[in-house]
């Protein structure tokens, strides 16, 4: 804790600005509860802000020291370092999904992901090969290239009934994806009543999407997804005003 008194020009203090330590440079009091700070960053940017006498608690002068001390914790530093390691990961393997997940995929399954889908991202994308050329495969590397790629928060994942548990499956098993499958239970129990906020991956049964409204609506309410992925998207037709195609 530090008393106003103590927020001098010149005091290195912690809990005046979001950006962590800051350098005082000035200060104007109003009376003796309250007083403006002027202070810089670490990058010399100016802030400035009235802090009152109630706030004293939550503010902390720093200990002098040199600017290039090493005395920091060393094992925070390391898992700020491997953390951005992992996040430009990509850029040193162009094919960090496949060597991180249980698929070996075969040549037609890369050059759709690699050489087309992520080449034109955001665009939407019809793969229609025949059953069995493993469009599962393609589609969970799709999605966990754009998670690691930090393109990719939220999937929805629309599919026959009879296949949503084949989906959570294969993209757990194989891609350490954790989808969840949209159910009347987890319908009935959610918090906010509304499904698709609460949850970023999520694989909804097409039969039930489609025969309620209700959901229809939710759907349009909630935060939009980075990605919808529609599984038999040939048996799907859009519906327009006076028209139905």
């Amino acid at each position: 804790m530090a008393r106003l008194e103590e927020l001098a020009a010149g005091a290195s203090v912690r809990g005046l600005a979001p950006e962590g330590l800051v350098t005082v440079t000035s200060v104007s009091w109003y009376g003796d509860q309250a007083l403006e700070v002027i202070y810089k960053d670490s990058g010399g940017k100016l802030g400035s802000r009235i802090v009152y006498r109630n706030e004293e608690v939550g503010l902390e002068i720093a200990e002098a020291g040199h600017p290039w001390a090493f005395d920091g914790d060393g094992h925070l530093f390391r898992l700020a370092a491997e953390a951005y390691r992992i996040k430009l990961a990509y850029l040193f393997d162009p094919y960090l999904a496949v060597q991180t997940s249980q698929v070996m995929p075969l040549p037609h399954q890369i050059t759709a992901v690699y050489a087309e889908m992520l080449q034109r991202q955001p665009l939407r994308f019809l793969l229609a090969d025949d059953p069995g050329a493993g469009k599962t495969i393609m589609a969970g590397l799709l999605i966990k290239e754009l998670m690691v790629r930090g393109d990719l928060r939220r999937c929805l994942i629309v599919a026959p009934g009879n296949l949503a548990e084949q989906w959570q499956d294969e993209l757990y098993f194989k891609f350490g994806l954790n989808f969840d499958i949209l159910s009347r239970d987890r319908i009935e129990t959610s918090r906010t009543g509304n499904l698709f906020e609460e949850y970023d991956l999520l694989i909804a049964r097409l039969d039930m999407l489609s025969r309620n409204e209700e959901l229809q609506a939710q759907l349009h309410a909630s935060r939009d997804f980075d990605l919808i992925v529609c599984d038999e998207a040939h048996k799907m037709s859009g519906t327009y005003p006076g028209d139905r195609g």
